[in-house]
């Protein structure tokens, strides 16, 4: 199986995790039986899909895992899988995202004894946190679990924009090993890179993208890699988009984030009328796997509303346009 490239991949002091740590992390599906159970053998095949296709490392329960939507229990099962089935082939990074301080440390604590190699963390969420209760909050996660932390910065999940500042400061003390930043805001990213290359942050601090549509330009503003929902169904194409930025191959990783950028039309297949946002990103991402034959079921988990067979449709001409289907 491919491993991390050996030229980015220099190891942090618990010996498995590259610093920093870089390329293309595809943030997982959780593959689901009809009757919302965790399909363990079709999380197996989408792991193995991606191993195969040469990605640097795997993000397990995110926003594209379906986290919020699936039990303790669950969340248990998909971990203990993917590291089973990785075998440290490559990292493993595991949200452990809840409401609070006490419940991510659970969640972390099952993750760590399940073997992944860091935690993914969002700020605390349901009441109003002060800057300094969130950096306390990720602080006492760190010293609570000995992995790496990455602060998920998803302010329209959490309702909170983690602060310049505050991401500063925790990778100044290394409380914090990294940032996914899915914010949407590319202005703040683009000034936080800033501040972090004048530092001297940026060799030991890794700032991941969760923004599918704009990684040519943040992998030219200094990011180190991606983690892109996407990637579930098309990772070789977010490979290529990663291999002709490092090599700067900018008119060719344009062309290459083009084509990416037609093919996430597939998030807005399912009619808006009828299901929120995030049920026709995920639907369309289980859809396309469906259709591509790595997973039996395209179910999405309750409640969200499942793609009807016209959006079906849509993501299957959206996969055959993109040369996939």
């Amino acid at each position: 199986m491919p491993r991390p490239d050996p030229r980015t991949a220099r190891k942090a002091p618990d010996g498995t995790l590259p610093v920093p740590l870089t390329g293309v992390v595809p943030p997982l599906c959780t593959p689901l039986t009809p009757e919302g159970g965790v399909d363990s053998a079709a999380l197996r095949a989408l792991v193995r899909r991606l191993l195969n296709a040469g990605v640097h490392a795997l993000f397990v329960l995110g926003s594209s895992g379906e986290a919020a939507y699936l039990s303790d229990a669950q969340r248990r099962t998909v971990v203990r899988v993917v590291t089973e089935d990785v075998d440290g082939r490559v990292p493993v990074l595991a949200g452990a995202i809840d409401m609070t301080t006490a419940r991510v440390l659970d969640h972390a604590r099952a993750a760590a004894e399940a073997g992944v190699d860091a935690l993914v963390v969002t700020a605390p969420f349901y009441t109003r946190t002060h800057p300094a209760e969130i950096a306390r909050h990720f602080r006492r996660v760190r010293e609570g679990v000995p992995l790496p932390v990455f602060a998920y910065d998803i302010p329209v999940a959490v309702h909170t924009k983690l602060a310049a500042a505050t991401v500063l400061e925790l990778a100044e003390d290394g409380t914090l090993a990294g940032l996914k930043d899915s914010s949407g805001d590319e202005a703040s990213l683009r000034r936080l890179l800033a501040e972090l290359r004048g530092r001297g942050l940026l060799d030991r601090f890794s700032v991941l993208t969760g923004s599918e549509l704009t990684v040519d330009g943040a992998l030219l503003a200094g990011v180190h890699g991606v983690v892109p929902g996407l990637g579930n169904v098309d990772p070789e194409g977010y490979l290529r988009l990663y291999e002709h930025a490092r090599a700067g191959r900018w008119t060719e990783a344009a062309a290459e984030q083009d084509r990416l950028a037609a093919l996430f039309s597939i998030t807005d297949a399912g009619p808006e009328e009828t299901m929120g946002r995030n049920s026709s990103a995920i639907g369309a991402f289980k859809a396309a796997l469906h259709l591509l034959g790595v997973i039996d079921c395209p179910a999405t988990a309750a409640p969200q509303t499942p793609l009807d067979a016209a959006a079906v449709q849509r993501v299957r001409a959206l996969l055959e346009r993109a040369g996939l289907k």
